[in-house]
């Protein structure tokens, strides 16, 4: 009997064990949840919860990897922890500000203009701490190296519903529009000469060249001193 209860308590013991190693928590990571989660939605809010995995620092930056067919102007910054500030980069976004405690969790919400025609998104990201430490949860479907602080985790993904018929995509976000081309100044030459040059040139070509004056004036001399000398001579003839 004794032999039986001693056998009864390690496997008791064992099975204790058992139960205590699968209850514990699981590894640390980030998720994103929407209140639209659905293709083609609009103006949908994404909240991302990057849990701490960290015991010696807390998280100072999260840096996200946008899925394709959102882009970094799309998206606006909603709330986040605070003093944290919120700046697009070329392929997304960063959220960052003074350390969290350590432990903490770091949650922020953006909101998207419109989520693309898919069935799920993946939204890579680095997740950095105050000791310089980075959590990269960047990898797309199951993979654990083993290496700890995120390296080679899952990057959170959002599954989405189909689009809601008759749902079509938006317009792109409108660049900023180019400045109007300046109109080119009339010249006052050949076919481009203004009005008032050409009126000018029409008047100018109207009258007489100063040459011409200038002959017409020595032809009337000429004219009169032939007929001062015919006077003289028909005066001394009948003298």
């Amino acid at each position: 009997m004794s032999r039986t209860t001693r056998r009864l308590a390690v496997a008791t013991a064992a099975a204790a064990t058992a139960v205590l190693l699968t209850a514990v928590p699981a590894a640390a990571h980030v998720e994103v949840e929407a209140d639209k989660a659905q293709a083609l939605a609009e103006d949908v809010q994404l909240t991302f919860t990057a849990e701490s995995e960290s015991a010696t620092a807390g998280i100072t930056q999260l840096r996200v990897i946008l899925p394709k067919g959102i882009a970094p102007s799309d998206v606006t910054y909603k709330e986040g922890p605070e003093g944290w500030k919120f700046a697009t980069t070329d392929d997304g976004y960063t959220v960052k500000g003074p350390a969290l405690k350590t432990g903490g969790d770091a949650e922020h919400s953006v909101v998207v203009r419109q989520l693309p025609d898919a069935k799920e998104l993946a939204f890579k990201t680095l997740q950095t701490y105050s000791d310089g430490e980075v959590d990269r949860w960047i990898e797309l479907g199951e993979s654990d190296d083993g290496h700890g602080h995120g390296h080679g985790n899952e990057a959170p993904v959002l599954e989405l519903k189909a689009a809601a018929p008759g749902a079509t995509t938006v317009s792109p976000t409108p660049s900023p529009s180019e400045s109007p081309t300046p109109t080119p100044t009339a010249t006052q030459s050949g076919d481009d000469a203004t009005p008032q040059a050409a009126d000018t040139e029409q008047e100018e070509g109207g009258g007489l060249s100063t040459g011409a004056w200038i002959g017409i004036a020595a032809a009337v001399l000429l004219v009169a001193a032939a007929v001062a000398f015919a006077v003289r001579r028909r005066s001394a003839s009948q003298q």
